[in-house]
């Protein structure tokens, strides 16, 4: 998964669960088979164990299902350094059948349009959904299908919380807030930061961008030209404004600045805090030692200013795509058609706990699904999602998470962080040489 800059990306990237990873070659007819009219493919994942285990089990599936296609998979570092291995296999023409990768702005740094097969109008995209398909696309030309589920970026709450209070999921920030009031009242600690983990201070800003969207449509083209700001767009400034307003208001649990990420699930989980502005990824993996998590932790989108137009930011899942490189194209569309199937995903709900919604028409989450990922698919329903704007967007700064950190504290008034972190944003434009910097 990757974030707003590159350390959430990195601490992310163990919580991207269904991140299925994939490698290949991919220019004409299948080529290079071995003896018996059997195609090999190589399969590039990352070394995230919950991806490995997805991988497996979509590739043991579609083994079975297709016997003359064999796949080999190989593993990568996560972060940086898997990023540069990517990049550098791409450039010399050494990048397996079909490979992993970040979908959005990471993968409009791959070139798509020199190195991946553009499958627009492929049958491999019959199945994925329409809304997805921006985040693997570049000028108008799709290369990707998606890995996996999506996840939320947005408030996880503590149902039973919510029905011994009475409580409704708000719609709007004032009914939030209304509602801390009455947590409050009762006891329990509103709102959980984890502050240790600085990485989790960015939520309140990156999972706003659902509210920033359908205020100012044009947000992230006129912020990818430097034509508008966070600290001179209301909506954008919002989420630094919310981190200052809870922390003012006294929301906060006791030893917020020092409290990490797994405290502060369970602080969730106990009922002893009633929301954490957090990523549905993180429930996952405490179900197996912490069952109730399942079912009493539910999801919703950070509320905005207009009921009428409430919804949630989504993390959109990787995609898997195909270099041009490589002499088994009709194997590696087959597969690609596979992984974005119905049948991938029930492979894939068998391996992973799913944290969201898939992006393909027709795959359903299990019946055991935890409560985070129906609330999600809800929202994917209804058609009230946005991506995080790093999907849309390749302006990000380094330095968001400090920044975060200082707003939530009360230490910096929350305009000038809006205003310190336009200014962070300056220098990776600069260096990624877009127009406008």
């Amino acid at each position: 998964m990757k974030t707003s800059h590159r350390t959430m990306g990195a601490a992310l990237a163990v919580l991207t669960i269904a991140a299925l990873t994939s490698c290949g070659s991919g220019s004409g007819s299948d080529a290079g088979s071995s003896g018996g009219g059997t195609v090999t493919l190589k399969f590039l994942v990352d070394n995230n164990q919950a991806t490995v285990s997805t991988a497996k089990a979509l590739t043991d599936a579609f083994m079975q299902a297709n016997p003359t296609i064999k796949i080999e998979t190989e593993t990568r570092p996560g972060g940086s350094e898997g990023d540069n291995i990517v990049k550098t296999r791409l450039s010399t023409g050494d990048m397996s059948d079909v490979f992993w990768y970040n979908s959005g702005s990471l993968l409009q740094a791959l070139n798509p349009g020199q190195t991946l097969v553009d499958l627009t109008g492929d049958p491999a995209l019959a199945n994925v959904q329409k809304d997805f398909l921006p985040v693997v696309s570049q000028d108008g030309k799709a290369y990707g299908v998606p890995a996996g589920t999506a996840m939320g970026g947005g408030i996880l709450y503590n149902r039973k919380v919510y029905e011994k209070l009475g409580l409704e999921v708000p719609k709007t920030w004032a009914d939030f807030m209304a509602n801390n009031d009455k947590i409050k009242a009762a006891g329990i600690a509103p709102v959980i930061s984890t502050f240790k983990d600085t990485w989790t201070s960015q939520l309140f800003v990156l999972g706003d961008y659902y509210n920033v969207q359908a205020a100012a449509p044009g947000f992230a083209q006129d912020y990818t030209a430097n034509k508008a700001k966070f600290a001179s767009t209301p909506a954008a400034r919002a989420g630094f404004d919310h981190l200052a307003e809870v922390h003012a208001k006294g929301l906060l649990q006791e030893g917020f600045g020092s409290a990490t990420a797994d405290q502060g699930m369970k602080l969730l989980v106990e009922g002893k805090g009633a929301h954490y502005p957090m990523l549905s990824a993180q429930v996952p993996p405490l179900v197996a030692t912490t069952p109730a998590a399942a079912t009493d932790i539910g999801f919703f989108g950070i509320p905005g200013a207009d009921a009428a137009k409430n919804g949630a930011t989504l993390w959109e899942p990787a995609g898997v795509y195909i270099p041009k490189t490589t002499e088994k194209l009709d194997a590696a569309k087959k597969f690609l058609a596979y992984v974005a199937s119905p049948a991938a995903a029930e492979a894939m709900n068998k391996a992973v706990q799913p944290a969201g919604p898939y992006r393909v028409e027709g795959a359903k989450l299990p019946d055991d699904a935890i409560q985070v990922a129906k609330d999600l698919q809800t929202y994917v329903d209804e058609g009230r999602t946005a991506p995080a704007l790093e999907f849309v967007s390749p302006v990000k700064g380094p330095s968001l998470e400090q920044i975060t950190v200082a707003v939530g504290s009360g230490l910096t008034p929350p305009e000038e962080g809006a205003a310190q972190y336009d200014k962070d944003v300056e220098k990776q434009a600069k260096q990624l040489g877009l127009a406008g910097w």
